[in-house]
């Protein structure tokens, strides 16, 4: 996984430390711990969480970093349908409008 910077580049001369324990230690050391879970899977999981919570702006930069993690097009499309369930019909609209821009190539 390539080095994350986007907590110092957006954050860093307001918020240093939030930055420094967003790019080094969430990204830094959870995410790149690939032999617990690999990337893809933890893509999944974010993305579920974010839509969740209604985190529309975080879920779509997740969902870009998922297509580069190896989430498809058809996988994103069930985890929004299964969770439409869950955590509500309106939140999959919203993500769906988030994957087709993403995922539409």
């Amino acid at each position: 996984m390539a080095k994350q910077t986007a907590g110092r580049d957006k954050l860093g001369d307001f918020a240093p430390k939030f930055a420094e324990l967003n790019d080094d230690v969430l990204f830094g050391e959870v995410w790149s711990r690939e032999d617990k879970l690999s990337a893809r899977d933890r893509s999944l999981i974010t993305c579920a969480a974010l839509m969740a919570q209604g985190a529309f702006p975080q879920l779509k930069s997740h969902m870009i970093m998922g297509k580069k993690n190896g989430i498809t097009k058809d996988e994103m499309a069930e985890l929004i349908t299964h969770l439409a369930f869950y955590c509500g019909w309106p939140k999959a609209w919203s993500a769906f409008g988030l994957a087709q821009e993403v995922f539409t190539d």
